[in-house]
């Protein structure tokens, strides 16, 4: 594997605020799929937003050597009752991949096709986001975010909401994603009890990294107070 990214002594901190993040060291290599786990406000989702580019570090450097993000941020689903069909919803994930205006050509077509397709939900693609089950609608915004063609796709807190038969089959599904189209995944949530067996590193943070290594090693980090609680 060759390296996705990589976090050098990161530090964040909001105008007038105290640090979100300190010291943060931090690789991925491709192919990789990383969940991200702490308590709310320990910098898990400020972490990602730096991934992505869309907030700058204070001090430290962040190197990504990706080109096409797909991200799932928060609260996705905000919206859902909109008259948006699943197919509708993900041609606009190809947006990035295409123009702006005008209908979507042949292979845009092909890729929404493609990517409906991928999350089992080809039978539901001319229904409206907001008859289906909450698994459903998960799996059309990761959709909509395949149909870009990431090299990475960050999702945050995608299970919220969300049973713990769909969260485990949303890790199910995105390890085959991994598997076939060779991204790399970042997974941030505060829950892991149905996705601790698919990932293959668990990086907790509370403002600095605390734990990085396999589910395997995690239990007594895990269930200790001072690490992982607010």
């Amino acid at each position: 594997m060759s390296l996705a990214l990589r976090l050098e002594h990161v530090s964040f901190a909001y105008a007038h605020g105290t640090p979100v993040l300190r010291d943060v060291e931090l690789e991925v290599q491709r192919g990789e799929f990383v969940a991200i786990a702490g308590p709310n406000g320990g910098g898990k989702t400020t972490l990602l937003r730096l991934v992505l580019g869309l907030e700058r570090p204070t001090s430290g450097r962040v190197e990504v050597l990706l080109h096409r993000y797909g991200y799932l941020p928060q609260r996705a689903q905000t919206g859902i009752d909109a008259p948006l069909t699943v197919r509708e919803l993900v041609g606009v994930g190809r947006v990035p991949r295409t123009r702006l205006f005008g209908p979507l050509g042949h292979g845009d077509r092909e890729a929404v096709r493609e990517a409906i397709d991928r999350v089992g939900l080809t039978p539901q693609a001319d229904r409206r986001l907001s008859t289906l089950s909450g698994g459903q609608q998960q799996r059309a915004f990761i959709a909509k975010a395949l149909a870009g063609e990431p090299e990475l796709l960050a999702l945050d807190e995608p299970t919220t909401g969300v049973d713990i038969e769909a969260q485990e089959a949303l890790a199910a599904l995105l390890v085959r994603l991994r598997d076939e189209l060779g991204m790399t995944i970042l997974y941030v949530s505060h829950e892991f009890g149905a996705v601790e067996h698919f990932v293959q590193r668990i990086v907790l943070i509370r403002e600095r990294v605390v734990f990085d290594g396999a589910p395997s090693a995690l239990p007594g980090v895990w269930h200790d107070p001072s690490h992982v609680h607010a």
